[in-house]
């Protein structure tokens, strides 16, 4: 099936020194996976090893690393507005040049802002003006080591498919059963590193959103993670919804590589343009404990405007509470399983988890070709499971909220069936009938 050996996970990381850092006015005020395809793109390291992301380190009293002080170099920072000054009206775009910033992205649907490009003093004295929630400085997500390696589709090519159909302590079958209408009339918006959407497994279903690396409307993948979970959602073989659509919103490029700007502006693309009944998959997650307050506040708006997200727990092996998005309760969570039915030692766990699904050493489609497919590992792959059963649900139930769908998966999935799931988390693995 061209699938690539696998290797030990985890499966992304983030590299770099602090990077996702709140300014704070001196006064009272509130503060707020890589192939060598195409062309490559370079970047300032920002992060800190870890899960796929972007990791929040929170600068109490306007205090700055040792580091950082005195710095004049220009930083890319997110700016949030308070909500009397819209960022898509004049007022807020004279608000944030006021003080010498240069608007990069406005968001209008995701967070009420900016991305800004400003130095260090300019950053601070915009956190300053009280028509300003908070500052913070872009971090960089980096896909780093994703891991290689009633319509029944008999010996389906990934054991994820197998296990997902099967009832309680059943052993795989050799077969993958969904319902005939297989997810048709919703869609699947892959927020990632785009998706080879002529790929054969997605037989015409697929097509491109926007590409916010190189900003045109070409979402291809020249890495390979987006393709792969795509897939995963969605392919004909490889897909748990075999009829659903897909959208590729491409945020990371050719190496992985990315920021929360380009996160955010993803984000802020799928809430004004998602048609539904639709998923929006975003299998990114903060690479060190404490939040990414603009990515939960993107989140929470996509659901209340009627999306369902699914999203990754995270890589660290650690509660999944810790981590953004996977900390957001109105998402599905998914922590990742192994073949054996055991939390995979990668995964994160905790309360903040509401499903697992299979995520270890799952075959999908890759980008190296129309026909080609790819191995890998990690709750990147987990999430896509529960994307495509979410379609499924939201199919037969077209005005279902994301919290019925949450209900709905929670109810239906296997009961005590995951070994060592981890403290505090809820013991289920997805299930889709069959």
């Amino acid at each position: 099936m061209g699938g690539t050996a696998p290797v030990p996970p985890p499966d992304a990381h983030l590299s770099g020194p602090p990077p996702h850092e709140t300014l704070a006015p001196s006064r009272t005020g509130r503060v707020g996976e890589g192939s060598p395809m195409a062309h490559r793109r370079s970047r300032g390291r920002l992060g800190t090893a870890g899960a796929l992301a972007a990791a929040a380190v929170v600068l109490a009293g306007g205090a700055l690393p040792a580091r950082a002080a005195g710095a004049t170099a220009h930083h890319t920072y997110i700016v949030t507005l308070q909500r009397g000054a819209a960022a898509e009206s004049g007022h807020g775009r004279d608000l944030v040049e006021r003080y010498g910033a240069t608007v990069r992205r406005t968001y209008s649907r995701a967070l009420n802002g900016f991305a800004v490009r400003a130095d260090e003093a300019q950053a601070r004295r915009l956190a300053a003006d009280p028509g300003v929630a908070s500052v913070t400085r872009d971090a960089e997500v980096s896909l780093r080591g994703t891991t290689a390696a009633t319509a029944t589709q008999p010996y389906p090519p990934s054991w994820g498919l197998d296990r997902i159909d099967q009832p309680a302590g059943a052993a795989l079958d050799g077969a993958y059963t969904a319902p005939a209408g297989g997810g048709k009339g919703t869609t699947i918006y892959v927020v990632d590193s785009g998706v080879r959407t002529g790929h054969r497994d997605f037989g015409g279903r697929a097509r491109s959103g926007w590409d916010f690396v190189d900003d045109d409307p070409v979402a291809q993948d020249g890495n390979g993670h987006g393709t792969h979970v795509a897939a995963t959602a969605a392919g004909t073989q490889y897909g748990v919804a075999k009829r659903a659509d897909v959208v590729a919103v491409r945020v990371l490029d050719d190496r992985g590589e990315g920021t929360s700007a380009e996160v955010l502006a993803g984000l802020d693309w799928v809430l004004r343009h998602a048609r539904k009944p639709s998923v929006v998959n975003l299998s990114l997650g903060s690479a060190i404990a404490g939040p990414v307050p603009e990515w939960d506040a993107a989140i929470r708006a996509g659901v209340r405007a009627g999306l369902t997200f699914t999203v990754a727990a995270g890589n660290a092996g650690r509660s999944a509470g810790s981590f953004s998005p996977g900390r957001v309760p109105q998402a599905i969570t998914v922590g990742a399983t192994d073949r054996a039915d055991r939390r995979a030692p990668f995964s994160n766990w905790g309360p903040a988890v509401d499903l697992f699904a299979p995520g270890d050493r799952i075959v999908s489609a890759s980008p190296t070709s129309d026909t080609a497919a790819a191995t890998l590992s990690g709750t990147s792959m987990a999430a896509p499971h529960v994307a495509g059963a979410a379609a499924l649900y939201l199919a037969a139930h077209r005005s279902a909220t994301p919290a019925r769908v949450s209900t709905a998966l929670a109810a239906e999935s296997t009961k005590g069936a995951v070994r060592n799931a981890g403290r505090g988390s809820p013991n289920r693995l997805l299930h889709t009938g069959g």
